[in-house]
């Protein structure tokens, strides 16, 4: 089969690499579909979203809908004739007015081994729910939510030190190559779909920054997957003495502690200790409100915490 029409759709950096690979493949992009720009930063200045930047730079037209529904928008994607809508991360649910306009309908990129989270965060709740491994899925879209028939999957481990920053660079790298592989197997007539298995369905909510807030009761298992899993957004975080403290590399052991949880025990090996209610956390590096990020020895250094003295879940 001659090159595929591509339009691809998406949004933030995990986006870029797959984009990218797509223009280098010998397929080609005839245009890009992304969110709205939007203001960020301080000064809340108006700007691109990663996939803009990459696709002007590439020389791809771009278009941003305010509404995926808009008359407009949709003639014009008609108008481009695209063999095959490739999404990855565009942040909205397609309806079916755009999924009926491909020749092969629209193939998306998920970071998950579906059925396992569906949804906005998949990534991140990966490492919250303590995933040994996850993976990208590339899917036949329909109009549910990531329901559509699998066409081609690859799984990934997650490492002890992965953060959902570090994960999400894998996955996108490991998306780049499975979405080119998936479009040459579909222009061999050697993709074949497969139903999502009706068990094992789990979610992933988009998160929100209360997610962060750290209870010490629960184990240090859970609380140092949560911390990595929230790394580097929305961030988990405590109070101590009526500061915000947010909590970076962690890790954990089983011993028991005979504290109350949240209470600091001292430092070993270059991480702060924490008593949890089952294990001790153990913490490599905090940012308190206002500073920078500094490694758990300086913070002990700065700020001498007492015998006895607790990170809360409360100013």
């Amino acid at each position: 089969m001659k090159k595929l029409r591509l339009v691809f759709m998406g949004t933030p950096s995990f986006a870029v690499p797959i984009l990218n690979a797509l223009l280098d493949s010998e397929d080609e992009v005839v245009a890009v579909v992304t969110q709205p720009d939007k203001p960020a930063g301080r000064g809340k200045k108006l700007t691109p979203p990663p996939v803009k930047v990459l696709a002007l730079e590439r020389g791809v037209p771009v278009l941003q809908p305010q509404k995926i529904k808009d008359e407009k928008f949709l003639t014009e994607l008609r108008s481009l004739n695209p063999d095959v809508i490739v999404v990855a991360a565009y942040g909205k649910i397609l309806p079916s007015e755009v999924l009926t306009i491909p020749r092969y309908g629209c193939i998306n990129v998920h970071a998950s081994l579906l059925p396992k989270f569906r949804g906005a965060a998949p990534i991140n709740w990966a490492i919250i729910a303590g995933e040994k491994e996850t993976g990208i899925t590339i899917m036949q879209m329909d109009e549910g939510m990531d329901t559509g028939d699998i066409l081609l999957m690859e799984s990934l481990p997650i490492s002890p030190e992965d953060t959902a920053g570090t994960l999400h660079d894998k996955l996108s790298a490991l998306g780049a190559k499975l979405i080119v592989r998936a479009l040459n197997l579909l222009k061999e007539g050697r993709l074949t779909p497969q139903k999502q298995p009706e068990e094992g369905v789990s979610y992933a909510p988009m998160l929100k920054k209360e997610d962060g807030l750290l209870d010490f009761s629960r184990p240090a298992k859970e609380l140092a997957n949560l911390i990595r899993g929230l790394d580097p957004w929305p961030t988990a975080y405590a109070y101590f003495r009526g500061k915000l403290v947010k909590f970076f590399a962690p890790s954990f052991e089983k011993k028991d502690a005979k504290a109350s949880p949240g209470e600091i025990l001292g430092l070993e090996n270059g991480k702060l200790l924490v008593a949890t209610g089952e294990g001790i956390l153990k913490i490599g590096e905090l940012q308190v409100e206002g500073k920078k990020r500094i490694k758990a020895e300086e913070f002990v250094r700065g700020y001498r915490p007492k015998p006895g003295e607790n990170f809360t879940s409360y100013p």
